[in-house]
């Protein structure tokens, strides 16, 4: 089964999407992997739809990902006098580290890191930037500050400082122990949310180790101080925009989006672009003209994969916000300016036989008019390495390792399959004959282009090109 795409389709699961029979329904519009949201649901909850997902995976016979999206610390207000205040502009209150009265004299705000952070004529924005503070003094537990924008606070409201950098860890109790849990489910990538140094992805390395992909979420303004460095030191990054966006002005977003899908495309690592991007279909059958606008400039931008939120996971209309999404990828990828642009937002080639070597691989399939490339690659590097250049073709990855074939469906074009290694050059023809056969990509008299490594099951030794032209016939089977 192949998507007549190359960028992927990433869903959130939800009271909307939870069924097995809602999860077939999404996979077959569309979905290449599955988000679980740990900021909702309870263990026993995830753990049925992981087993529901493992199930249509081995009905369907494709790799399907699963990414566990951890909650982050999350910074609220505490509980206020009457459950709310009404806080006009140019007005003074002050917030407390500690405090019951919940009145503008004392806002509770029982988080000591912002306290030792924050400056005065730093913002703190309140509800989703709904209302604007400036700090204009700090003592040993309190805060004064003046409203610049108005409005109405309640129990519980989330509090961004998009200025401060706060000594916390990405990690919280909660965290740790949703993380401990994923990981012996087996989930395929672990998104790590609140990244604003490298050091916070060192500390989840630390906890991941290899056994899953190590997402990083860009929702601060303090993680573009040191993007570089992050994007190096993670397996894939997602363009956070809901949080993000709040914390930069919306005018912003656009370039950030850009600039982060270009810095991962150098550093070979895929990147999802989320939140927002159909809104309006949670609760009706189609999208507005600008959701669809936005989701195609995401494509033409480069991206590895598009991400559904609120729309999958509790929305009214989950199949169709997928397949809507499967359209309009589609529908951009075929139009006649989509490749110039993609072209023209190749990166330039490391020098490296490896990176040489995947460059020219989509050079040459389009030469010849190959109908794929086979790519042999017991890490994903090699198949991530010939993605980074986008060529025109499919890229049949062929891999040893089930974790490996299941964290590609989040690679900008790439079909994967689980395979043995191959062990002689005969074999790794055969094999790569057999495989762009049956899964429908390419037959006799065509010529598809083959890239591996020497020796073989080497991770990592992307060094050997050879076209290989397709006989007639079932010679072998995969």
């Amino acid at each position: 089964m192949r998507r007549q795409r190359h960028a992927k389709i990433v869903a959130t699961v939800g009271p909307a999407s939870a069924s097995p029979d809602k999860l077939r329904e999404l996979f077959f519009a569309g979905v290449d992997t599955f988000r679980l949201n740990f900021s909702h649901g309870t263990h026993e909850d995830h753990a049925r739809v992981h087993a529901a997902i493992r199930a249509l995976e081995k009905d369907v016979g494709r790799p399907i990902g699963i990414l566990q999206d951890l909650q982050g610390p999350k910074i609220r207000i505490g509980t206020l006098k009457d459950g709310a205040l009404v806080l006009s502009e140019g007005e003074t209150i002050r917030f407390v580290l500690e405090g019951t009265n919940g009145d503008k004299s004392a806002i509770p705000l029982p988080h000591v890191e912002i306290f030792e952070a924050v400056l005065p004529g730093q913002e703190l924005l309140i509800d989703d930037g709904r209302v604007r503070v400036r700090t204009t003094s700090r003592g040993g537990n309190s805060i004064t500050a003046e409203v610049v924008t108005g409005g109405t606070i309640s129990n519980r409201k989330g509090v961004n400082l998009p200025g401060t950098i706060l000594d916390i860890s990405p990690l919280t109790p909660k965290d740790r122990a949703d993380l401990a849990f994923g990981l012996e489910l087996g989930v395929d990538w672990v998104a790590l949310s609140f990244v604003q140094r490298p050091s916070d992805v060192i500390d989840g390395r630390i906890l991941i180790g290899e056994r899953a992909g190590l997402m990083v979420k860009i929702e601060k303004p303090s993680a573009f101080e040191h993007i570089e460095d992050i994007v190096r030191l993670s397996d894939a990054v997602m363009v956070a925009r809901g949080d993000l966006g709040v914390e930069i002005p919306p005018e912003e977003v656009p370039g950030r989006q850009k600039e982060l899908v270009r810095i991962c495309r150098l550093a070979v690592k895929p990147v999802i672009i989320a939140t927002q991007m159909l809104d309006s279909m949670v609760s009706a059958p189609t999208p507005t003209r600008a959701e669809a606008s936005d989701v195609a400039t995401a494509i033409y931008d480069g991206a590895d994969a598009v991400m559904l939120s609120a729309e999958s996971a509790s929305g009214r209309y989950p199949v169709e916000a997928v397949a809507m999404m499967d359209r309009i990828i589609k529908k951009t990828e075929q139009d006649k300016a989509y490749r110039s642009i993609i072209t023209a937002l190749k990166p330039e080639i490391e020098e490296s036989p490896p990176h040489a070597v995947a460059s020219a691989a989509g050079d040459l399939a389009q030469a010849i008019h190959a109908p794929c490339i086979v790519a042999y690659t017991s890490s994903g590097t090699t198949a991530s390495r010939i993605a980074r250049t986008r060529p025109d073709v499919g890229i049949l990855a062929v891999t040893p390792d089930e974790s490996v074939a299941r964290r590609l469906c989040l690679l900008w074009g790439a079909h994967s399959v689980r395979s043995e290694d191959v062990r002689s050059y005969e074999e790794m023809v055969e094999k790569a004959e057999a495989h762009a056969r049956a899964e429908s990509f390419a037959q006799a008299p065509e010529s598809i282009v083959v890239v591996a490594g020497v020796p073989f099951g080497m991770a990592g030794t992307t060094n050997n090109l050879r076209v290989v032209q397709m006989r007639p016939g079932e010679r072998s089977r995969p």
